[in-house]
């Protein structure tokens, strides 16, 4: 029996107003702390969370940007001549981003979503390495290269296995007693808070589902390793969508040519521009200072949440609605959706949630990004006391003499 293994379980979009009052693995993890999210979507909050840095120091935030020199994507203007009922079709688009992403060498998550075929060869995409492998950051390091670095045996889910399908391997290596730190991923529950909402009776079962699966992960550890310290988060949480508003077709009324004048990302609950004049960005910034639904993002409050580029790679201009109203149709999806996230981070349902089994984490833990320094420190104490506690190993000396040595 080893002496500590770290568990750190990521329940994507499991947030502090799903948790707060229900009673979610009360009994393994009874101390609990609502965290601040970063602003984005998980394309900003997983390299947060596993790099302990903020969007404006690792450069992973929004997927599509506007960058027509870099895009791999010039090849696939030719499907806008097809019909829009068969390429705007969400099972096409899966479809064709697993088929492209082997030859575009793409290691991370990728989805070609409803970006439109006229203008994908304006667009590059911004993570192509996976943020769950060592060199995987925009910027910088990760979790996964500091372990690499200090030779820590750990393990990590597969994104493109099954939650139970990783939960095993995981079992595997800890029957073996040959990790020191686990990564658990968990993306299901974002999936059905997206089609159901939080306030649906599937979710309080789906944290049951959960509460079972973390409970056979504790029992299986317990019996090879003396202390476990785990650690259940989360990356945001989940606003259900009760209004709808057509941004693009707003835009598209103005006198203004999307390519020409102006570029456009309508992402689900924010809508990102270039221009290519100054009359265009005029013209734009009148149309949305008369949307009710939202308001344009200044760079103070970019600056505030650590999410300003001073090349405005991302973005010239944000306009982020409020929360509970989905752009829609929008170059995530044709259709509405009953939840979404992505909004103010100080909005009521983007708060995450930190779960845990041991009462001494800092009182200066209070956003995902700090994640990282719990996952470094437990790592690294984890590492030591199950060396030490290492059983000594025979070598052969030069003549050929065995003596003890500590591994």
């Amino acid at each position: 029996m080893k002496p500590v293994l770290p568990l750190f379980v990521f329940i994507d979009a499991c947030g502090w107003e799903i948790l707060k009052n229900d009673p979610f693995a009360q009994s393994l993890a009874s101390h609990r702390r609502r965290l601040e999210s970063v602003f984005g979507y998980s394309s900003a909050c997983v390299p947060s969370i596993l790099s302990g840095r903020w969007p404006a120091e690792h450069r992973n935030w929004s997927y599509f940007v506007f960058d027509p020199d870099h895009s791999p994507f010039r090849a696939l203007r030719f499907l806008r001549w097809l019909p829009k009922m068969l390429v705007n079709r969400r099972r096409f688009r899966r479809w064709l981003s697993l088929f492209l992403k082997r030859p575009l060498k793409f290691r991370g998550y990728f989805d070609l979503y409803n970006i439109p075929f006229r203008y994908i060869s304006l667009f590059d995409f911004t993570e192509k390495k996976s943020p769950l492998l060592p060199g995987g950051m925009n910027r910088g390091g990760n979790i996964f290269d500091f372990l690499q670095t200090r030779s820590i045996p750990y393990h990590v889910s597969d994104p493109a296995r099954s939650e139970t399908a990783n939960l095993d391997d995981l079992l595997g290596h800890v029957r073996k007693e040959d990790v020191d730190f686990a990564f658990v991923y968990w993306p299901e529950l974002d999936g059905l808070l997206h089609r159901v909402g939080h306030q649906s009776p599937e979710i309080p079962a789906k944290l049951r589902s959960y509460e079972a699966l973390l409970e056979r992960l504790c029992a299986v550890a317990h019996q090879h390793y003396e202390e476990v310290r785990l650690y259940v988060f989360s990356d945001h949480g989940m606003a259900n969508c009760d209004e709808c508003l057509d941004l693009r077709a707003r835009i598209e009324a103005l006198p203004l040519r999307m390519g020409r004048d102006y570029v456009a990302v309508y992402d689900s609950t924010m809508a990102r521009f270039w221009f290519l004049n100054r009359n265009a960005r005029i013209h734009v910034e009148d149309c949305l200072r008369e949307v009710r639904q939202g308001s344009i993002i200044s760079d103070e409050q970019l600056k505030s949440w650590r999410c300003f580029f001073p090349d405005r790679y991302f973005g010239e201009l944000l306009f982020l609605v409020d929360e509970g109203v989905l752009i829609v149709p929008s170059d995530m999806g044709e259709r509405p959706i009953r939840a979404m996230h992505g909004y103010h981070p100080n909005a009521s349902q983007s708060y995450a949630s930190l779960l845990t089994n041991h009462s001494d984490v800092p009182d200066d833990i209070v956003a995902i990004p700090d994640i990282y320094r719990l996952m470094t420190r437990d790592a690294e104490l984890a590492h030591s006391r199950n060396r030490d506690e290492m059983p000594p190993v025979r070598t052969a000396t030069l003549a050929g003499e065995p003596q003890l040595a500590t591994p």
